[in-house]
């Protein structure tokens, strides 16, 4: 019998959204026992349930006990599928420097991103959360890396992503790096003004925009 993946990536999201730490795990045993691609049920389904969650503590239909409760689940069916992603091996490994902004705490989104950007074949040095700006141009500098990718979740602490533009413009560097910035409160109209070099909506949006950004860096697009 022929299993419907986009059924099982819907309840995977939906596993996520309803805080059903143990269905999220259930369903990502099965998704490896019918040999599904993990990364597309990562994408479509634990990502895409994260996502859903996130415009609902926006809306402020969840809160922040919600949002954790839905983080478990997420990283239930996470840890599951993780040891089955196919890693992408590019023959330049590009470096990206990341990091919650100095003043925000919440890294679930950071951190699926970083995920699915170490199996596209990204090399990351993640500095976590609560990062000032200072330190994401100090660690890209050091480590000479190609992208600084910022997350935000809170609109108290957006501000912070142009203070990082600022400083690699007085320090006469800002050709050297390419920045992307995402999170809940993000627009691209937002990332446009503080002159980021591109914004994503969610982690399979950031994998794309990451390789076209070193793409345009290098002079070629780096296909997936």
């Amino acid at each position: 019998m022929s299993v419907n993946k986009e059924e099982i990536f819907k309840k995977l999201s939906d596993s996520v959204v309803n805080m059903e730490e143990e269905e999220a795990l259930e369903l990502a045993k099965k998704v490896v026992e019918e040999k599904i691609d993990a990364y597309e049920a990562i994408d479509k389904g634990l990502s895409d349930g994260m996502n859903r969650a996130g415009k609902l503590f926006e809306e402020e239909e969840y809160f922040v006990p919600e949002l954790l409760m839905c983080s478990d689940a997420m990283y239930a069916g996470l840890n599951i599928l993780k040891p089955h992603l196919k890693k992408t091996e590019n023959g330049n490994k590009y470096k990206v420097v990341t990091g919650v902004v100095e003043g925000d705490t919440h890294d679930i989104g950071k951190n699926l991103v970083k995920l699915m950007l170490e199996t596209s074949g990204f090399e990351i040095i993640d500095l976590g959360r609560d990062v000032p700006a200072q330190k994401f141009v100090d660690e890209a500098k050091n480590k000479q890396a190609d992208i600084i990718a910022i997350s935000s979740l809170m609109t108290t602490t957006m501000d912070v992503m142009e203070d990082v533009i600022k400083i690699l413009q007085n320090e006469n560097i800002r050709d050297d790096f390419k920045v992307m910035v995402g999170g809940g409160p993000i627009s691209k109209n937002f990332a446009d003004k503080i002159g980021a070099d591109g914004y994503s909506v969610n982690a399979s949006e950031a994998i794309r925009l990451a390789k076209h950004l070193v793409g345009a860096k290098v002079g070629e697009e780096v296909t997936a």
